[in-house]
């Protein structure tokens, strides 16, 4: 690991953010490794440490609005948005699916930086990026702080992690022993 990657896992473990024992994935797999970011979002101090380490990868990345999932994305997105200048807007669940409501609005041709927590599948990071294409936008880029895909995920835009980590990750029905043995929990972000 690089020294950047030391010091976020470090931030992760100090806010007693990485956890172990038998989670349950917003995706639906399972893993015996847990980043419950909220842990770290309680101390606004770390989380602009993260997003000042962060920064350097968006170099170059032109955009004029910061798009978050809420909740896990919420106060990271916020934070970029304002290191960056730009203006900061979140999607939310409305009937299972992420909307913009509060009269968010996106421009046709704005470039919107989609901002998460913790990628595994990318599903809700997906969805950002469909609302920002069906409002007429573009999508800048994806950032995150881990990636714990194993690099499997991608998007139709550069894809910028602070931190991969491949923790395994299973499907509920084919569990190792060791794992199974544990009472499964869903902890949320």
């Amino acid at each position: 690991m690089n020294p950047v990657q030391d010091e976020v896992l470090q931030i992760f473990r100090d806010t007693g953010a990485l956890l172990t024992g038998h989670f349950i994935l917003r995706s639906g797999l399972r893993s015996a490794h847990f980043f419950q970011c909220a842990q770290v979002c309680q101390h606004l101090d770390k989380v602009t440490r993260l997003v000042e380490l962060l920064r350097p990868r968006l170099a170059g990345v032109e955009c004029a609005t910061v798009l978050s999932p809420a909740m896990g994305g919420l106060v990271l997105g916020q934070e970029v948005a304002r290191q960056l200048g730009k203006r900061f807007i979140f999607a939310e669940k409305e009937n299972d699916r992420l909307v913009l409501r509060r009269n968010f609005k996106i421009a046709r041709g704005e470039r919107v930086l989609v901002v998460e927590d913790v990628v595994t599948r990318g599903g809700r990071v997906q969805e950002c990026l469909d609302i920002v294409k069906a409002f007429g936008g573009t999508g800048a880029a994806v950032v995150t702080l881990v990636d714990r895909s194993s690099g499997k995920t991608h998007f139709d835009v550069p894809f910028l992690p602070l931190l991969e980590m491949s923790f395994p990750a299973y499907p509920a029905d084919a569990l190792p022993p060791e794992l199974a043995a544990l009472p499964a929990v869903k902890p949320g972000s």
